[in-house]
């Protein structure tokens, strides 16, 4: 999928996949990571997401990674935050304010030295994004970039052919195939998306815990 189609969202604001609150999935099974106040938890292309504030209203420490600069500066404005910027790596911004880091731009050129040590991965919106041939590209790249440290998986799962993604329909047996032989994968919820996903089909949202084999 190319860079354009979601710089071309944000511009227009065509963000229907923006929540207007905070997950309930991230408030339900947070604490089935089980970090401490003050861990760092890294959220793959997070937006402008309500999350971040309930992470870092919780005590947590937060970083990101958002191909939209756009979006980037939206949520440190809706955060009232005025963060330092400087370019880092070879194509990317760090934006820093306290407790929360995001580097704005390709997360394929975000690597663990850059991103620095993290205590768990929240990924909502960053598998479910990608198209699937770009899915095992990522899932190696986010072991590798966090040295496979615990994580709260959201996916969907829905008749593909109903609806064309993002969000794309990724399977139980596609999550164990990205990642069964780096973590003990557990699904622990499943609930229907209410009137169907963007109105148009009966999906579920899946909740996965990863734990370090």
């Amino acid at each position: 999928m190319k860079h354009e189609f979601w710089h071309d969202k944000w511009q227009r604001n065509e963000i229907g996949f923006h929540n207007s609150e905070v997950h309930p999935l991230l408030v339900k099974h947070f604490s089935g990571l089980g970090q401490n106040k003050g861990s760092r938890i890294f959220l793959p292309l997070c937006g402008k997401t309500l999350d971040i504030a309930w992470l870092l209203g919780k005590g947590y420490r937060v970083v990101g990674a958002e191909l939209s600069e756009l979006a980037v500066r939206q949520l440190f404005e809706q955060l009232g935050v005025e963060p330092q910027v400087e370019a880092v790596g070879s194509s990317l911004k760090r934006f820093h304010s306290e407790g929360l880091d995001i580097f704005a731009g390709d997360i394929f050129e975000l690597t663990g030295q850059l991103l620095g040590e993290v205590d768990a991965v929240y990924d909502r919106a960053a598998l479910v994004a990608l198209p699937e041939e770009m899915r095992a590209q990522y899932t190696r790249h986010l072991v590798q970039m966090t040295s496979a440290v615990p994580q709260l998986l959201v996916t969907f799962e829905y008749d593909q052919d109903l609806m064309p993604g993002p969000p794309f329909c990724v399977s139980d047996d596609e999550v164990l195939q990205h990642y069964a032989s780096h973590y003990r994968c557990t699904l622990v919820d499943a609930v229907a998306v209410p009137g169907g996903l963007k109105g148009k089909c009966p999906a579920d949202e899946k909740v996965w815990i990863l734990d370090s084999n």
